[in-house]
């Protein structure tokens, strides 16, 4: 009996665009709940701190159109918010080089050692667990100049430590210091990254004569550069929004926004100023979308330059 295949592909696709169909019904029925969060929680109240950013608002009385002036006082006539982005500049020009190092280190550390790797990968990850209200009350009692463990360690040496968080000249590197704390998370990171090198390519430029410092910048370093790169755009991004650490040791601790005289003034803690204890909402929106706008423009200048230090063996070829 001959067969009409033209018959039974029609026959199947009716069957083939139903099971499709269903398939993408279940599809939009699994991500709709985070479609709608994002709408609600994020878009939604991006958009509005948009419109909130032309008003003058105090929460308690209707908003009030003022067109630019929000954006105009912020840029001239505003000494505070030039201070917040010197010491958000600051602490970032610093801190990110000093989490990515120690990081590293750490990572590079653990890659080489063959016992009781599982505990010391717990020991470093955990501080960045550590809710981070008591990691600034801990750090507040370490850079205690009285009765602190680091100026009781330099005067084992006859130095005299400095007073850190109440000293406007060392508050900020206090709080830089303080920064290196949660690198557990870049450290897990950059040690499933030295995972993944061959390790063929150690053997080879063992072979060609390679000591341990020429393997790590020859082979270890463009291999990871993914990875360092990765870790780089999301301190970059975490940098400008630390608000915590400067909260609790700073303002928390004295009563003042950015004390010791406004040396920890953060970008989010001026914004948070700004909107709660001020009631100037509308001021407060126009602060973080400029800083949104900051972020933006580094991290895409950080994307486009991906190419100038960032290994691809596709592009070698």
């Amino acid at each position: 009996m001959a067969v009409n295949a033209p018959a039974i592909i029609k026959a199947k696709k009716p069957q083939a665009g139903k099971a499709a169909r269903h398939e993408g019904l279940v599809f939009w029925i699994c991500v709709a709940p985070w479609i709608v969060g994002f709408i609600l929680f994020q878009l939604g109240p991006m958009l509005a701190s948009l419109v909130i950013s032309f008003t003058k608002w105090d929460i308690l009385s209707a908003p009030e159109a003022v067109g630019l002036r929000n954006y105009v006082f912020m840029f001239t006539r505003d000494p505070d918010f030039w201070q917040a982005l010197k010491v958000t500049f600051t602490f970032s020009i610093f801190s990110i080089p000093l989490q990515i190092l120690v990081g590293l280190f750490l990572a590079v550390l653990l890659n080489e050692a063959t016992k009781g790797i599982s505990i010391f990968r717990t020991i470093f990850y955990l501080p960045s667990v550590v809710a981070s209200v008591a990691a600034a009350v801990l750090w507040t009692w370490i850079f205690n100049p009285v009765y602190g463990p680091i100026n009781g360690f330099l005067g084992l040496f006859g130095i005299k430590g400095p007073e850190w968080l109440l000293d406007p000249k060392f508050a900020l590197s206090a709080l830089i210091i303080m920064s290196v704390w949660g690198i557990g998370g870049q450290m897990l990171i950059f040690y499933a990254g030295l995972k993944g090198i061959p390790k063929s390519l150690y053997e080879a430029a063992e072979i060609d004569g390679a000591g341990t410092v020429a393997r790590f910048f020859k082979v270890t370093l463009p291999m990871l550069s993914g990875t360092l790169f990765f870790n780089f755009v999301t301190s970059l991004i975490g940098s400008f929004q630390t608000f915590d650490s400067a909260y609790i040791i700073g303002t928390a601790r004295a009563g003042t926004i950015g004390a010791p005289e406004k040396s920890t003034l953060f970008y989010m803690l001026y914004a948070f100023d700004s909107a709660i204890k001020q009631q100037k909402m509308g001021y407060a929106s126009a602060l973080g979308w400029v800083l949104f706008i900051i972020i933006m423009i580094l991290t895409l200048i950080t994307l486009r330059t991906q190419s100038l230090w960032v290994y691809n063996e596709a592009d070698k070829k």
